[in-house]
């Protein structure tokens, strides 16, 4: 337990609280992480869901390959084929040579497809075959490639309103939905804040090289009155900013940003 904490703690930020849904949500982890199963994570933006993604591969017997995440909603739709399957040399103008997709790079690992919901309709039928047939045509050619990936992915949006709205295949929810992950977001779990605060102050008190100790009481009631639209994202990035404009060695109300 003490080799797996180091190294998931090594190669990305861990997943911190002490709320009952939190301890709930690392038992799951710790429950199908060694599977091979599809899961799906959803939360509002903020949340942390590529750090269970993360946790999830560290603690398979992947952990020694790729971790591969891809935001598909920051990928143009007109590329977004060629981005996860691949293309051959003369595929369509500009393929000037053969390119491996992400689901290849991915092989033998994790590939983490966060915002999946933004995958357009007519390419989630190749993406359900990938996933449930563990091989794929990459753009131009004519051969099957076959994989080995584990598939985790993510949304900010409640898949099962995609489906019924028809921006969504249901073939493609299901498949996904194997193992279901919900984060709820920060405002519904405050316990958890004085926790988050603590461990982004000593980050970024380490990284800013600054002496920034502690913070002042009044801070933290700020920080538990407050409602986080942003979550965890927007709590650790108020601290970085506190703790730049700090010169002592105590986080004050006057550190904090005018949202506060």
């Amino acid at each position: 337990r003490l080799r797996e904490q180091l190294a998931s703690t090594a190669q990305h930020e861990p997943f911190i609280g002490k709320s009952d849904i939190v301890v709930e949500i690392l038992r799951m982890v710790e429950r199908v992480a060694p599977l091979n199963s599809t899961v799906l994570i959803t939360g509002e933006s903020g949340t942390g869901k590529e750090i269970i993604a993360r946790m999830l591969h560290v603690r398979s017997e992947r952990h020694s390959a790729r971790f591969i995440a891809v935001n598909c909603g920051a990928i143009a739709e007109n590329i977004i084929e060629s981005e996860l399957f691949g293309h051959v040399k003369g595929a369509f103008t500009g393929a000037i040579r053969d390119k491996d997709g992400l689901f290849k790079t991915a092989d033998g690992g994790t590939l983490f497809l966060d915002e999946i919901s933004t995958v357009p309709l007519n390419l989630q039928v190749k993406l359900l075959r990938a996933i449930e047939e563990k091989d794929f045509m990459p753009v131009g050619a004519t051969r099957p490639i076959s994989v080995d990936a584990r598939i985790v992915a993510a949304s900010n949006r409640d898949l099962a309103m995609e489906v019924e709205a028809g921006n969504f295949r249901e073939d493609l929810y299901y498949r996904l939905n194997v193992i279901g992950i919900n984060i709820p977001p920060l405002r519904e779990r405050r316990e958890d804040i004085p926790l988050l605060a603590e461990h982004f102050l000593r980050k970024f008190s380490a990284e800013l090289k600054k002496n920034v100790r502690t913070m002042d009481k009044k801070v933290l009631e700020l920080f538990m009155a407050y409602n986080w639209k942003g979550n965890v994202r927007e709590l650790e990035n108020s601290i970085e900013r506190a703790v730049i404009v700090c010169d002592g060695d105590i986080l004050l109300p006057t550190h904090l940003s005018q949202n506060f």
